[in-house]
Order: C-alpha cells, then structure tokens, then sequence
C-alpha cells in the first residue's frame, strides 16, 4: 500500500515537474511564441482572403468569358474556341489571363481536345498533360485522348498506357469499355492478340449494356483468327 503511494506521489511529482519545465520554456521563449501564433493567423487570414476576395471573383469572371469559347468548340469552330473572336477570350487566352482559376485548368482541356481534332497532336498532348480534375469522366476522357494523340503520333507505348489508364480510372460502363476497346485495338497493332483478346473479353463479360458490347464479337472473332483458336 504504501509503495503504491510513493508511486502516485512520484507521478504527481513528475507531472509538476513537467508542467512547471513547460511554464518556463513559455516565459522564456514568449515572444518568439506569440510571434509563430501571428504568423499562422496571418498565413490563414491571407489564404482566405486571396480565395474569397481575389480568386472568387476571377473564377467567375473567367467562366463568363469561357461561355462563348464552349460554344465555338460545339459548332466545331476550334480556332474560334482556341483564341477568340475579339469580343470573347478564347481558351488560350483564359489559361493566360485567369492562371490558378479552376476555368483555366479546364481550358487546358478544351485545348487539348481543340488541337487533336486539327491534327496538331504535340500541342494536344502538351495541354492534356497539364489538365488535372477530379472529375471522374472528364479526367478519364482526357487520359483517352493523349491515347489518341500518342497513337496519332506513332507512339503506340504510351498511347496504350493512357488507353489504359482511360479504362481503369474510375470503371463505367461509359469510358471503361470504349478505352479498353481502342486499348485492344492497339495491341492488335502490336501484334499481341493475347492481349487485345484479354481486353475484348472483358467488355463481353463485364459490359453487356454498353454500346461496345453490341459489335464486340465481330472483334473478338479477328484475334482469335489471327490466334488460330477459332473453332
């Protein structure tokens, strides 16, 4: 009994010791303290401030003058959409001008998708590269077309990496099934029908209501010509 006392006393001790070596430090070191909390209040206060005063108001901005270069980029109008008609910005120049906006990442989007559709592959995959979401589709159709433009370009590697990465990023039955069709297709051009038959497969088994499924067997019928497994 009386060594468990001396133990709760040691510890009662110890914690004292503890707090008073805590007190000091405090005293000791006071104004540096108040100097580190100002500076965090300051750095808060600062980043709340550029977001809501600054940034807000940019966004919306930028999302006006983006409206018309959306709508050029739905008639087909993409040098309209890429730089504008005088009156609106076009999407090279909202990436210029609204740089840490959500609109001017997206407008990295709508370049990129622009540029592939006139044939300048580089610059498409120059701006798909740069276009991050965390939008789901949007982010798996932009790993789809550097599939395209990579393949475009002849660089079947890495247009069946983003193919891939098309498919896998968040599995639908929208993008998966029509990456891992084009993804077989490159394999085809690779000449490895293992693997293009692996993928068409899959989009027979796993994605019977997509519109890939409905010519899927036509495909899969191809490679496994070339395999020689047809019965």
């Amino acid at each position: 009994m009386v060594k468990k006392k001396d133990k709760a006393e040691e510890n009662i001790l110890a914690v004292e010791e503890a707090l008073s070596k805590t007190e000091v430090f405090i005293e000791k070191h006071q104004k540096i303290l108040y100097i580190i909390i100002f500076a965090i209040i300051v750095i808060v206060l600062g980043i709340f401030g550029f977001k809501r005063l600054y940034l807000a108001p940019r966004e919306k901005d930028a999302q006006s003058q983006m409206f018309m270069a959306e709508k050029y980029f739905e008639k087909d109008s993409l040098r309209l959409a890429l730089n504008g008609d005088g009156n609106y910005l076009g999407f090279l120049d909202i990436i210029d001008d609204y740089k840490l906006t959500k609109t001017a990442t997206l407008a990295h989007y709508y370049s990129g998708l622009c540029y592939l559709h006139l044939g300048e592959f580089q610059n498409a995959i120059n701006y798909l590269e740069k276009f991050k979401s965390k939008d789901h589709i949007v982010s798996s159709m932009a790993f789809g077309a550097l599939g395209d433009a990579y393949l475009e370009l002849d660089n079947r590697e890495k247009a069946l990496n983003y193919y891939l990465k098309a498919a896998d990023h968040n599995t639908n039955a929208y993008t998966t099934p029509m990456f891992l069709l084009k993804a077989g297709m490159t394999y085809e051009l690779k000449g490895d029908y293992t693997e293009a038959l692996k993928l068409y497969e899959r989009v027979r088994d796993e994605f019977k209501t997509s519109s890939e499924f409905r010519n899927i067997d036509k495909y899969i019928a191809r490679v496994k010509g070339f395999l020689g497994t047809n019965p």
